[in-house]
């Protein structure tokens, strides 16, 4: 049944009755900027939105990166970790509930500032994870990863930002990969107790960070908001949080392929 809209008391006959709130927004992803009203699709908006992003992220990467130094290149502290491996199943646990609640309460990550700190146990959990498996290859491996991933994650910026290619559209290509990768470690949990397998570990080293290159353009470009498919503003911690995924788990996998393991 379709509801006449009623002129607000006091208006004169024949003006324009300003829209309601569902026939403004019907049919748009997010807002538009109408008559002098700021909304989300507005630029201002979205490059403030974006500099958001990128201070949080940019604070992940760095605690990320301080804790994967003192676990890779102080001596006792690398000790101490590998003889208490329960540290790393406690960090696993952290990381897998801050990450379900981080995920999947939409209304929890938009709170403040339980959003900041779910984010930053997050990031201490996944930093001492990282920190842990980087441990037990050599210094010079993680060093070289950790700048591979740097060159990845900058040229995939760049490209993302400049280029006209809709990545947020190949969501069927990201699915492919992800089945392939998953196929990949079905074959390595089957093959595993046999025997190493190199070529196979290389494979799911090469699918992995491919993937994840991918779906960093396409959270990169769900940030810009220019394509098919876009993330509202008010979802910086999600966003951080999806990127942040991304670049560690390239690095995992460059470290999968090109790291070389402690004596």
């Amino acid at each position: 049944m379709t509801q006449k809209k009623v002129a607000p008391a006091g208006t004169p006959e024949g003006a324009n009755v300003p829209p309601s709130y569902e026939e403004a927004n019907a049919g748009c992803p997010g807002y538009s900027y109408t008559e002098g009203a700021f909304l989300w699709d507005d630029r201002n908006i979205r490059r403030v939105f974006i500099r958001k992003v990128y201070l949080i992220l940019t604070s992940q990467l760095f605690v990320t990166g301080a804790v994967v130094a003192l676990f890779t290149f102080y001596a006792p502290v690398r000790f101490y970790i590998q003889t208490h491996p329960g540290l790393y199943s406690t960090s696993s646990f952290l990381f897998f509930i801050t990450y379900l609640l981080l995920a999947c309460c939409g209304d929890l990550r938009r709170r403040f500032p339980w959003n900041l700190v779910l984010l930053g146990v997050f990031t201490l959990c996944s930093a001492c994870m990282l920190g842990f498996i980087s441990s037990y290859y050599r210094s010079e491996s993680v060093l070289l990863c950790v700048s591979i991933t740097a060159l990845v994650c900058l040229c995939v910026s760049i490209l993302s930002f400049q280029s006209k290619i809709d990545v947020t559209s190949y969501q069927g290509l990201l699915l492919n990969l992800c089945m392939l990768l998953l196929l990949c470690v079905l074959a390595l949990g089957l093959l595993v107790p046999f025997g190493h397998v190199p070529w196979l570990q290389a494979l799911y080293g090469i699918v992995g960070a491919v993937t994840f290159t991918m779906f960093l353009a396409f959270d990169t470009q769900l940030m810009m908001g220019n394509k098919q498919n876009i993330i509202s503003p008010e979802e910086h911690i999600f966003a951080a949080l999806s990127l942040y995924l991304d670049v560690i788990n390239i690095f995992q996998h460059l470290l999968q392929l090109f790291g070389d393991s402690r004596e």
